[in-house]
């Protein structure tokens, strides 16, 4: 594959550390120092989906497709009000496509998962060019009357359109089974034979430490594993472009790379942790910023709930 367009959406809100710090036990220093994060956005007079939609469309236009001419599209999601139809679609209906489309949860992973998916269609000539959308909400997860989860996560989509090429130089994606490392269970409706106390619902529950060293170890792991099967250096790789979870993490996976500051560039500190949606948001701001020049190599990396993790090594060409 290559990736021909890029696109993201954020909602309008700004909600800054001092503003949490009305109704949270933190301050802005306790929330910087430890995740790199000042603000974030947070929907509010948007729905997830205006936000999707607008992702899309921004992917189309800078791919130069109508929707027509779009394969398959995959929407990348851990949850939202639509348990279903999927998200994907929702989205077909607004953007004005036909083509086949369906969700996958890979959390926030989920970007990596649907490239792999999509290379699979492109290699078997099942698709010329295919739509990937991540659209998280994972503000929704949150019981906001608690730090430990609510000063993370943030709303938002990212967008791109990938066709036919030779610019996917090795793709990876693990599983290490950890169930309880970042769960959220939502409540679904009762029937008169459940027995009491079997249905478990929860807002979202993290083991922060645990997912520090899970994310740096499988990070590490997954890039070192491409590096060697692809014979591309740490040093050949011009960006590194990690899912925004934690300011500590990302530089923690920096410095065991042995790699300069600037080639991991981040938006954390302004969006927070939008799950799957981080990358290509970053992406997105990447190539408008003018940053990405073709001929680029770009090493990206997710990890998230499950505990899932993938990476990819990918050349920029547009």
């Amino acid at each position: 594959m290559k990736i021909i367009g890029t696109g993201s959406a954020l909602p309008s809100l700004e909600v800054t550390n001092d503003m949490l710090a009305e109704f949270l036990d933190t301050n802005d220093e306790w929330i910087s120092s430890r995740t790199g994060i000042r603000s974030r956005r947070l929907r509010s007079t948007e729905t997830l989906v205006d936000l999707a939609v607008s992702a899309s469309r921004s992917a189309l236009e800078s791919a130069g497709l109508n929707p027509e001419e779009i394969d398959f599209c995959i929407c990348s999601n851990v949850a939202n009000n639509y348990v279903t139809p999927a998200m994907s679609c929702i989205i077909q209906q607004h953007i004005g496509s036909h083509c086949p489309c369906f969700d996958l949860n890979g959390a926030c992973a989920g970007f990596l998962d649907a490239m792999e998916v999509a290379e699979a269609l492109l290699k078997t000539d099942r698709a010329e060019n295919i739509l990937i959308v991540c659209a998280e909400e994972p503000s929704r997860f949150c019981n906001w009357e608690r730090r430990e989860t609510s000063i993370l996560f943030a709303d938002g989509a990212g967008a791109v359109v990938v066709s036919k090429g030779d610019a996917l130089k090795a793709i990876r994606l693990t599983t290490v089974p950890n169930r309880d490392v970042i769960v959220y269970q939502r409540r679904l409706e009762t029937t008169p034979f459940e027995v009491p106390g079997v249905d478990v619902t929860e807002p979202l529950k993290m083991n922060g430490r645990e997912v520090f060293r899970m994310a740096v170890e499988t990070s590490q792991r997954d890039l070192h594993a491409m590096m060697e099967e692809t014979g591309i250096s740490a040093d050949m790789i011009d960006y590194y472009v990690l899912h925004q979870a934690n300011l500590r993490i990302i530089s923690s996976i920096r410095e065991h790379l042995g790699q300069p500051e600037y080639k991991f560039p981040t938006n954390i500190e302004r969006t927070g942790n939008i799950s799957s949606a981080s990358i290509p948001i970053l992406l997105d701001e990447l190539y408008s910023a003018g940053r990405l020049k073709k001929g680029d190599m770009l090493a990206l990396s997710a990890f998230g709930a499950g505990f899932v993790s993938g990476s990819a090594i990918i050349e920029w060409t547009k």
